[in-house]
């Protein structure tokens, strides 16, 4: 079992609209509402997979709810735990001219101390039985800046970690197996011009292995056994907003089945890759998937040495 953690899980609304214009009035041709919140969507993509996923974090009020009945209907157990406060909800405006995406990410509800011990509690014993443990996204207000660095000390599995900040800062004490940054949250941290002096700077203090996506650029991956390029065979256009999610989806299935860094960054490109081209955070194009693997350019590069 694979366990996500979402703890500010959402509401996410997606708007399609011709074109998103500043200071007009737009026609919304679809929207889309379903749970979300960056650990929802690596779970969605670890179920399509074939891997077993329990979802956890908080969820409150109406919109958790919604939250949880989605979840329900995807098939996706969550072991959530409930907090006095509104859950939040993201808005995305997709726009069909050129493709790209535009959010609006509410904070989220204020979670008290009892509720992060609750949480606290449930986690260690969701974690017991993981194999692995992914810390995906945003902190709610009230939960302290080391949360997920207090998460990967309390496991023995795997772990992946998403964040950005001083999240991700404080969380590379605790020593994750992977972290997943992209470029200007990997300079924003390590304040490196170059990403892979960032990105051996981040594992001088701690991290595992280091893999930031970089947008059409693919992937740059600094591991204890080598360091790689990892590039799509050509761009995709449609939805970026689950791109990195699903990136983080194929780094912990790798992990788990213990493959190889080469075989399980193709697999991250190309899921990727697949999720652009899916409609909404969270789903991705499969036959794509498989079509890009084999054509994933890869390079082993010599890491950076840092320390700074």
């Amino acid at each position: 079992m694979i366990l996500a953690v979402t703890l500010n899980a959402a509401l996410d609304v997606t708007y399609d609209v011709d074109a998103l214009v500043p200071h007009a009035t737009h026609r919304v041709r679809e929207v889309r509402t379903r749970a979300g919140g960056k650990g929802v969507n690596v779970a969605r993509v670890l179920r399509a997979l074939g891997h077993d996923v329990v979802v956890s974090g908080f969820a409150g009020g109406a919109t958790g709810a919604a939250i949880r009945a989605d979840l329900a209907a995807a098939g996706l157990p969550d072991a959530l735990v409930p907090v006095a406060g509104e859950s939040r909800r993201t808005v995305t405006v997709v726009a069909a001219a050129d493709g790209d995406a535009t959010l609006f990410n509410e904070p989220g509800p204020e979670v008290s101390d009892d509720e992060w011990a609750a949480f606290a509690d449930r986690f260690a014993v969701l974690a017991a039985g993981a194999d692995a443990v992914v810390l995906s996204g945003s902190l709610p207000p009230g939960v302290r800046p080391d949360a997920y660095a207090r998460l990967v000390a309390a496991t023995d599995a795997r772990t992946v970690v998403d964040a950005d900040g001083p999240v991700l800062a404080a969380a590379l004490a605790a020593r994750p197996d992977v972290v997943k940054p992209n470029a200007a949250e990997l300079a924003a941290v390590a304040g490196a011009g170059d990403p892979r002096e960032a990105a051996a700077w981040l594992r001088a203090r701690g991290a595992g292995a280091v893999v930031a996506s970089l947008g059409a650029d693919g992937l740059l991956a600094v591991t204890a056994d080598g360091a790689w390029r990892a590039r799509p065979p050509r761009r995709v256009a449609g939805n970026p907003t689950g791109a990195g999610d699903a990136c983080v989806a194929a780094l912990t299935a790798g992990l788990v089945a213990g493959a190889a860094w080469p075989d399980l960054l193709r697999d991250a490109v190309s899921l990727s890759a697949a999720a652009v081209a899916a409609p909404v955070a969270g789903d991705v194009d499969l036959d794509l998937h498989r079509r890009h693997r084999a054509a994933v350019h890869l390079e082993e590069i010599h890491a950076a040495h840092t320390d700074r």
